[in-house]
């Protein structure tokens, strides 16, 4: 069986940062958005859209109206975002039987979990991952410290849904990882290499 290490993590704690470090220095593959790309082709629905359906609980929004328009609409939401996540469950298997990997997000460390999968999650403060977020933002979303805080707790908000909505498990909770890392502080890159070796 592949050696499958699975990444659940806060927005703005540097899971993704960690996820690819990882992999890189185990020499494995490293998956992330490429599965949103590999959902979209699965499903012919659009990278936006499945990354909306991924990043919070299935929500649909309904158009005002009423009567059997209304059924209809919220069948069809419900089959699309059902197929998103039969779509998500499909790809990841077929990456676990692939070859090693790391796997950041998507509810994996419970799609795989026949895998026995080694399941890290990475969190930090909030003042942490505020600072981290306003150095890395983007130059068209400078947002204001305030305005960060609001967005990081919102997206955590969504994933903790997603992931509630699917495993019925809660989202964070240390009793369903193998392994917590609190990146508060901590660098990234000297990190790592450490941790590694718990791997080799």
């Amino acid at each position: 069986m592949n050696k499958i290490i699975t990444i659940g993590r806060e927005f703005g704690s540097g899971g993704r940062e960690f996820g690819r470090r990882l992999a890189e220095e185990l020499q494995i593959e490293y998956y992330d958005k490429e599965i949103v790309t590999e959902i979209a082709k699965h499903t012919s629905l659009s990278e936006e859209y499945v990354q909306q359906v991924v990043e919070c609980k299935p929500h649909p929004l309904y158009p005002i109206t009423i009567g059997q328009s209304m059924v209809f609409m919220e069948n069809y939401a419900n089959q699309q975002i059902q197929s998103v996540y039969q779509a998500q469950c499909e790809i990841l298997h077929e990456l676990a039987e692939k070859s090693d990997c790391v796997i950041v997000g998507r509810c994996a460390d419970y799609i795989l979990r026949d895998y026995h999968p080694c399941r890290i999650f990475v969190y930090a403060d909030l003042s942490s991952r505020i600072r981290r977020c306003m150095e890395r933002s983007a130059e068209n979303e400078k947002l204001t410290e305030k305005e960060m805080k609001q967005k990081i707790l919102a997206v955590d908000k969504n994933r903790a849904k997603y992931y509630e909505y699917y495993t019925g498990g809660k989202w964070g909770d240390k009793a369903n990882y193998d392994l917590c890392i609190n990146t508060s502080g901590l660098n990234i890159k000297k990190a790592v290499p450490v941790i590694a070796k718990m791997f080799r």
